[in-house]
């Protein structure tokens, strides 16, 4: 599938590859570029691939508290939070964001490669009077992150942006449509996510890269800015094999109420096995999903992301290790094909300067 926004990639000369059924743009400069700039002032980014859902009605609040670990009943109106959906067994369908529009209406913002389960999964364990709304198909995304955010996009756009708070988020009017402006993002630096009329989507695409100051950034960018913050990729850190305990401690579920899946969890809230921790490498070689975790010539983990990170000036990973082996300054080995790398377990993130809160 291809976004609105393909011609306009590859006419910028964005290599472009396939990422969770789309074809999407990996870079187009190159990643550490993307990445810098992104740090240091502010890209945009095409996530319209991601999906989009809608529940209202008198019921959909009581549905989603039990779907959802996260607690719903105490959004704010112009709120949102992040939290898992999950089945039965604790594993994760996906993790999401979900925004309070109303009192009785709910957005969950959902996974690409996840959107078709999702679907499915939350139509099942509605109530009659849940009204269920996908509209993947009819709105568009575009991420704007760096530390100078706000005033590039409200020169680019002509407009003074609401002021809102992390996780806070406001329906305005651009360019006279009707748009969803949230303070939240995946690199660890402010930024918004703007949701639009996918018919609109290139109208603030092009307007936001016409005056050279916010450039295009792929997701080869997107993928070492969210390491170096420590923020889990579904797929990798989250899978259907896996409950995430080990993943947040216990972060994201509210275990003080009922959700589908908690009592397949409960018990290891207590004592997880295995934690997901990030390890910082010796040396600029990266370690990639899967290679094995050691300590004293045993199997301790797994890696399930692993890159050169650019602001740290090595490379790093995020892997599962068992609970024993997940202090920070644990000293482990990480096989890389025929070779050894030595790695620390490091606190979380790895990049301490975001300007995100």
């Amino acid at each position: 599938m291809r976004t609105p926004l393909f011609a306009a990639h590859v006419a910028r000369g964005a290599r472009m590859a396939p990422f969770a059924g789309w074809d999407m743009p990996i870079q187009y400069t190159s990643i550490l570029t993307e990445h810098e700039h992104t740090r240091r002032a502010t890209s945009v980014f095409d996530i319209c691939h991601m999906g989009e859902v809608e529940l209202r009605g008198p019921t959909a609040l009581a549905d989603l508290e039990r779907l959802l670990t996260l607690p719903v009943a105490t959004l704010a109106v112009g709120q949102c939070r992040y939290g898992y959906l999950l089945r039965d067994d604790g594993g994760v369908l996906d993790d999401l964001t979900c925004y309070r529009r109303g009192p009785d209406r709910f957005w969950l913002v959902i996974n690409a490669s996840t959107r078709h389960q999702d679907v499915t999964w939350i139509r099942q364990h509605l109530a009659p009077a849940t009204q269920f709304l996908d509209l993947s198909a009819t709105t568009g995304k575009v991420d704007i992150q760096g530390p100078t955010a706000r005033a590039e996009t409200e020169h680019a756009l002509g407009v003074r942006l609401p002021d809102l708070g992390y996780f806070r988020f406001a329906e305005i009017t651009l360019s006279a449509v009707p748009c969803l402006l949230s303070r939240t993002g995946y690199t660890g630096e402010f930024g918004y996510e703007l949701y639009c009329p996918l018919e609109t989507v290139g109208l603030f695409w092009e307007r936001l890269l016409s005056g050279g100051a916010i450039k295009p950034a792929g997701l080869g960018a997107r993928d070492t800015l969210r390491l170096e913050m420590g923020y889990a990729l579904y797929g990798h850190e989250l899978n259907l094999e896996r409950t995430p305990v080990g993943a947040t401690r216990g972060h994201f579920i509210q275990f003080a109420k009922d959700f589908i899946g908690k009592a397949a969890i409960a018990k290891e809230w207590q004592a997880p096995q295995q934690l997901l921790v990030g390890l910082r490498l010796d040396s600029r070689r990266a370690a990639r999903a899967g290679d094995a975790v050691r300590a004293a010539g045993h199997p301790v983990g797994v890696i399930t992301s692993g890159s050169f990170a650019p602001s740290i000036g090595t490379a790093v990973a995020l892997a599962y290790v068992d609970a024993a082996y997940a202090q920070p300054g644990q000293v482990v080995d990480i096989q890389v094909r025929a070779a050894v790398l030595r790695a620390t377990v490091a606190r979380l993130p790895f990049y301490t300067s975001g300007t995100a809160r």
